[in-house]
């Protein structure tokens, strides 16, 4: 079957099932606002991310809890941004820290090029993006698109990603400098591409085991 994602079958490996001092000095007043923080860690304390897709991720971060074996960080990508400004979301769920890259979407689901997804599908040969939970299925390489991140999708809108290739890996692209001159990304076959320099990032902190969420 020919595969619509952006790696070949052949790069693709098969999925894995998964003396206390006497005086102290007094500490000084803090904040109301602080001592809540300690209290309890503000997820995005910035506000990057809409709220609804967050609530949507933490939700699917119970619901797919027998596939995520770290829940230290998940990836959250929002689909309704245009495709020049950042949309791919690493959260921090210890610290609530929140850190944003750019990613692609397929051609398929931006025929006229606009820089915004408007169609999504999980059927091969699409080269359209497809929504809702992924599983991170660990750091990989391949002869096409070189090094990248495996992922399996967990519903029936992506349970195809593995067959169709859908990763995540670096493309020119997705570069700064293709940015600067088109004004918007290129599109992909399905794949989340970003810039190299990010993929470099990504590839080890996303590792295998967490959520990657996308939402239109």
């Amino acid at each position: 079957m020919a595969l619509a994602g952006c790696a070949t079958a052949s790069s693709i490996p098969p999925a894995r099932h998964a003396l206390a001092p006497s005086a102290p000095a007094p500490i000084p007043a803090r904040p109301p606002v602080a001592v809540a923080a300690a209290q309890q860690t503000v997820i995005d304390p910035h506000g990057l991310i809409r709220p609804e897709l967050m609530q949507r991720a933490r939700a699917a971060l119970d619901t797919h809890g027998h596939r995520i074996a770290l829940r230290d960080r998940l990836y959250v990508v929002d689909f309704q941004k245009f495709s020049g400004t950042d949309r791919l979301y690493e959260v921090d769920l210890h610290g609530g820290w929140v850190t944003a890259y750019r990613t692609t979407h397929g051609r398929g689901s931006d025929p006229a090029h606009s820089g915004f997804a408007e169609r999504f599908s999980n059927q091969p040969d699409s080269h359209m993006s497809s929504l809702g939970s992924y599983v991170t299925a660990g750091p990989s390489w391949g002869p096409q698109q070189g090094p990248n991140v495996l992922l399996d999708g967990l519903e029936y809108s992506n349970d195809l990603a593995r067959q169709r290739a859908i990763i995540v890996h670096g493309a020119d692209y997705a570069d700064p400098a293709f940015l600067a001159r088109e004004g918007k990304l290129g599109r992909s076959y399905g794949c989340f591409s970003c810039s190299h320099i990010d993929l470099t990032a990504l590839r080890e902190r996303m590792g295998e085991g967490r959520l990657l969420f996308a939402m239109n």
